[in-house]
């Protein structure tokens, strides 16, 4: 089983992304579980949603305390949310940044890979809104094998329609080509 916690603000698609990348994960013959942990938090509020993705059927029905990755949408928010809090040694972290990984180690003490991508810089040139989600989806993909292109069609089909599933289809093709891992 894989676990994912994402770190995002209200009205970014960190929610969306979870159940997106869990509905892709069932249309492929897997398991998934997807659910969000907010209160009364408003637009723009720290915001943390969890996936899961097995082989197998998934018993547990609590938070993900110990991810193997987590995926950050908003940057802002590790100056308020400890993102890598119980990452396992193994883990990664995938950071929307145009900064290199190097310079987000230093700054945040991070000792695990990092992925970047500018989540914000594709999400405005492709989708016209800084609404990172599907971006951020592709990058999850291209790191951790969870999904290609062609999965996620369908779902971003369902979710968005035949007027925005395109380009967020596009979007997602651009992070999963253009995320850097570090080796």
């Amino acid at each position: 089983m894989i676990e994912i916690r994402f770190h995002g603000r209200g009205g970014q698609g960190a929610v969306t992304s979870a159940e997106l990348m869990a509905q892709t994960a069932v249309g492929s013959g897997k398991y998934a579980q997807a659910f969000p942990s907010f209160g009364p938090e408003r637009r723009g509020a720290p915001v943390t949603a969890f996936l899961r993705i097995s082989d197998q059927p998934i018993r547990v029905r609590e938070k993900i305390y110990n991810p193997d990755v987590v995926v950050v949408l908003d940057p802002s928010v590790m100056n308020v949310t400890k993102v890598d809090a119980g990452l396992k040694d193994s883990g990664v972290l995938i950071i929307n940044s145009a900064h290199p990984a190097g310079a987000l180690r230093q700054q945040y003490g991070f000792k695990w890979k990092i992925t970047t991508i500018d989540a914000l810089s594709i999400a405005l040139e492709v989708l016209k809104v800084p609404i990172t989600n599907t971006v951020m989806m592709g990058a999850l993909s291209k790191v951790m094998g969870v999904a290609t292109p062609d999965d996620v069609r369908e779902p971003l089909q369902n979710r968005f329609g035949p007027a925005l599933a395109p380009k967020n289809q596009e979007a997602f093709e651009r992070a999963y080509a253009n995320a850097k891992m570090e080796a």
